[in-house]
């Protein structure tokens, strides 16, 4: 399965609440920060669950400011395996 990437501009005090709602709903999507000087958020959503993260953004745009946005420039193709990777620790490990 596809997963898309829906870059957002927001305010920072709003990102806990975006990440609350979003993940409230099962296998909706996740949220990450990209860029929290800048308030830059990614929704990642499974192309089967695209239609609803749509009307969940819309939704939530009635209450909080949130622009959509290009994918930043200078992004890797795996910003978010980096995110994840733990120096000294291989990919599968148990903690």
């Amino acid at each position: 399965m596809d997963v898309n990437e829906i870059y957002l501009r927001v305010s920072r005090r709003d990102i806990a609440y975006i990440k609350f709602i979003v993940e409230s709903y099962e296998l909706l999507g996740i949220i990450r920060t990209v860029d929290p000087a800048a308030a830059i958020i990614v929704l990642l959503v499974l192309e089967d669950s695209l239609p609803l993260a749509r009307e969940v953004l819309a939704a939530l745009a009635d209450e909080v400011d949130l622009e959509e946005i290009p994918r930043p420039a200078g992004l890797g193709d795996d910003w978010l395996l980096a995110e994840l990777a733990t120096p000294g620790r291989n990919a599968g490990e148990d903690a």
